[in-house]
């Protein structure tokens, strides 16, 4: 008997997108929902391999805020065993003007779809995409038992609603699983996150606003590196528990920006203005994913230098493309 197909909730985003380009590739049949209509071919991992155009993988475009039932009847009707939910309102600095919006999305949408689907008996895995937003910032490394601090509407959200999923698994037994990853980075990813910012705009000749300075330390891990996480968890993630992906490797933006600039010919001092820092921003979350590397056998295996440089060849292949793609963020309530 032929399995039923993995569904992929927020399939649209770059990290949603990059993990259906893997389970395709693993041989997997994939439901991919986003709220939007799927993006040009260079904002989409699984078109550019062109695994898009197969059998395995269908598309649905559905609104958490306004298809739930629609989603959950999906679901229901694939019987699917394993749901892995990418979406969310994900901006950070935004999420201070319509806090709102943040909430409706990530708690009482997501509570409206988990309420559904904690009645599913088929269903063997729930994979949440959460965020190491939730743990504010931080010193020294923060592993999956560190309390929540959230100081943004964004990451109080985002809290609010992995506790949520906690009652419920404590409840109901729903099997539930967390993942949270450092900043994530890839082929295809929003042209406003910084990396592919930085490149674009440096192909382009325009000047780069650094907020702050750049000082904000992070871990930038690749999207196939996610992706590869994500399935360990969702083959083997023990329900109930949180796992964290990151690399080894910490680096300002500053640092990151420089290192780019160095990549693609040019300098720091050519690309970079520094303007004011954002309100809530987080100095640092320097996430402990010992549990992923012992538990489920991960390991990350994309420098960052290399990582970097197909990000490039990215950029370059569809610059054409990318040039008409707006490279700031445009708010969707």
């Amino acid at each position: 008997m032929t399995p039923p197909p993995v569904v992929v909730i927020g399939s649209n985003s770059i990290s949603g997108a990059s993990f259906v380009d893997y389970l395709l590739k693993k041989g997997e049949s994939v439901i991919g929902m986003s709220r939007s209509p799927e993006p040009v071919e260079a904002l989409l991992p699984y078109k550019m391999s062109g695994r898009a155009v197969s059998e395995a993988f269908r598309f649905l475009q559905l609104d958490l805020n306004h298809d739930v039932d629609r989603i959950a009847a999906e679901i229901k009707a694939v019987e699917a065993a394993y749901v892995v939910n990418f979406a969310a309102q994900s901006m950070v600095a935004e999420s201070w003007l319509h806090p709102d919006h943040w909430y409706q999305t990530n708690v009482v949408a997501n509570v409206r779809l988990h309420e559904k689907l904690r009645r599913f008996d088929f269903l063997k895995k729930y994979v949440h995409i959460s965020t190491p937003e939730v743990y504010g910032s931080c010193s020294g490394n923060v592993t999956e038992d560190a309390p929540f601090n959230p100081s943004t509407p964004y990451a109080a959200s985002r809290a609010a609603c992995d506790l949520h999923l906690q009652t419920f698994f404590k409840n109901y037994r729903f099997p539930v699983v967390y993942t949270r990853a450092a900043n994530v980075y890839g082929p295809g990813q929003q042209l406003y996150r910084i990396i592919p910012r930085t490149m674009l705009f440096i192909r382009l000749g325009r000047k780069l606003q650094l907020h702050g300075g750049g000082h904000s330390v992070r871990s930038f891990i690749h999207l196939r590196d996610v992706s590869e996480g994500t399935y360990r968890v969702l083959a083997d993630g023990i329900p109930g528990q949180s796992y964290h992906l990151s690399t080894k490797r910490f680096i300002s933006i500053r640092d990151l920006v420089a290192l780019i600039c160095q990549r693609m010919g040019t300098t720091f001092e050519e690309v970079v203005e520094v303007v004011g820092d954002r309100p809530g921003k987080d100095a640092a979350y320097l996430l402990d994913a010992t549990r992923a590397r012992t538990e489920l056998g991960w390991q990350e295996q994309v420098d960052l230098e290399p990582g970097i440089d197909e990000m490039v060849a990215w950029v370059d292949r569809y610059l054409p493309a990318l040039r008409d793609q707006p490279s700031n963020y445009i708010h969707k309530p």
